[in-house]
C-alpha cells in the first residue's frame, strides 16, 4: 500500500468516525528536519561540542576522503 493509498484510506475512516483527518503526507517533513536538527544541536551542546557546523564538517571529509579536518578559523 502506498502512501497515499494509506492517507485515502485513513481519511475515508475518519470521515465515518466523525474525527480530525490526518496531515496530507509530506505536509510537515520540513519541521521534522528542523527538529532533528535542532535536537542534534542540542545533544551537541549538553555533550559539551560545538554545536555549528558538524554536518559540513562531516560531509566534506567524506568528499575529500580524509578522516581528519584541521579547523578553519571564522571570520
Amino acid at each position: 500500500m502506498s502512501i497515499t493509498q494509506q492517507y485515502l484510506l485513513d481519511s475515508y475512516r475518519a470521515a465515518q468516525h466523525d474525527e480530525r483527518t490526518p496531515p496530507a503526507p509530506g505536509q510537515q517533513d520540513w519541521q521534522v528536519i528542523r527538529e532533528v536538527r535542532d535536537y542534534g544541536r542540542f545533544r551537541a551542546v549538553v555533550s559539551e561540542r560545538p554545536a555549528h557546523g558538524r554536518v559540513r564538517a562531516a560531509v566534506a571529509r567524506l568528499i575529500r576522503g580524509s578522516a581528519v579536518r584541521t579547523p578553519r578559523p571564522h571570520h
